[in-house]
This record gives structure tokens, sequence and C-alpha cells, in this order.
């Protein structure tokens, strides 16, 4: 299967993938996307920005997903390790396939808040182990890329340590946290509100209000006939 980001295609990376991954694909893509926000101030990176050959040692476990409504998100592009998971191409379908039903709910609320925090989304995961499986352990990364023209993004690495054995193998979520962003531009000075000097602008300054004279009071009743 190749794999094209950002309009550069790559071809299969990592063999058959039917071992765990290098657990420091995890640290090389986010240290990528962290990269590519520091070049743009701080705002999060468009899925154009993104370079394959940047990530050549994790593009077996990168993909891209797409928001298909809160919560929820489908593959758009996907390494073979994903594939070699599930035991099927996994492009075009929903990232909660991959998790048992019991963890999907945690799921949608960690991608809602990457979505609309924005913010990093990183999940640890397991697969029980079963006749003819291993044990299974990893970590999924989620982190937001730059809404433009189409659906919502997102930048992400799947990695497990273990032999996969027959698929599909169905994750469960251990723990997660979602890392919520500043997406303001570095360097941008707050707002400051000021009001206007009537003396420099050569105005009188207005006349105090009148005092009242004491023990008698300054309000009256005019009786118009």
């Amino acid at each position: 299967m190749g794999m094209r980001i950002g309009g550069t295609g790559i071809g299969r990376a990592g063999g058959g993938g039917r071992a765990g991954v290098d657990p420091q694909s995890i640290p090389l893509v986010r240290g990528y996307w962290q990269e590519l926000r520091r070049r743009s101030g701080g705002a999060l990176p468009r899925r154009a920005d993104i370079d394959p050959r940047r990530i050549g040692d994790a593009l077996t476990c990168a993909f891209l997903a797409e928001r298909i409504a809160p919560g929820m998100a489908r593959f758009r592009l996907a390494g073979m390790h994903l594939a070699d998971l599930i035991g099927i191409d996994v492009r075009g379908i929903p990232i909660s396939t991959m998790f048992d039903f019991e963890s999907r709910a945690r799921l949608a609320e960690v991608l809602a808040q990457v979505f609309t925090g924005p913010g990093v989304g990183e999940v640890w995961i397991e697969s029980a182990g079963t006749l003819g499986r291993q044990p299974l352990t990893g970590r999924l990364l989620l982190l937001p890329l730059r809404a433009e023209e189409e659906l919502p993004l997102i930048f992400g690495c799947l990695v497990t340590e273990g032999e996969i054995g027959r698929a599909p193998r169905r994750l469960s979520i251990t723990r997660s946290a979602v890392e919520m962003l500043d997406t303001a531009p570095a360097g941008k000075p707050a707002l400051r509100i000021h009001l206007p000097d009537f003396a420099a602008a050569g105005f009188d300054p207005a006349p105090p209000p009148p005092r009242a004279k004491p023990g008698r009071s300054h309000l009256r009743l005019v009786k118009s006939d």
C-alpha cells in the first residue's frame, strides 16, 4: 500500500509489520509536528506542510484521519502496521473499529477534545492474549492539523509492542490524556483599550459637575401652567 501525505508519494514501509514497531516512532512524529508549529509561529500545521520523508522510520504506523462527526474520525491514509493489526486496509473506516466496545466512548471523548480544544491526545492501549495471540501493549498519538477547506484532520501514530499474531486485534484503552494547546501566534500583543486624551487633541476638558449648596437640595420642581 502506498502512503501519500502533503502531495508526496511514499511506498510501503516497514515490511510485513507482523511484530510491533519502534516505540521511538511516537516521539519522532510528535517532534516533527512540534517543529512545524514552531515554523508557523505556534499555529497548527497544515496537511500540505507534512513531508513524509521527515518521518521515514515511522511511516508504517503513521496515519491521517478526518472528522466525520463529533467524537468520530475515519482513516484517510495509514501505514501497514495498522492494516496488520486489524487484518484489512483501514482507509475509510472509523478509528473506533480498532477498539473494543467498552473503549469507544472514551476514545470519542479524546477525539472530541483533540479536534475542538485543540489538544494533543495520547491513549495507552492493550490487547489481551488469547489462543494464537500474545498480549499487546502500545500507544496512540493524536495531533490536530489546521482546518482549511476540507474536514478537520488529525495526524497520528499508533505503535504496539509484541507479536501481532492472528488478526484482527481489538484494542482496549487503559488510560488517556489530552494536553490543551494555545494556538495564538507567538508574540501577538495583548489587546489594550486607550481612553482618548482630549487635551492633547485640542479640546477643552469637560467642566466639573455643579456642587450642591450645603443644606439645600440641588433638585427643584418647576411648575408650568
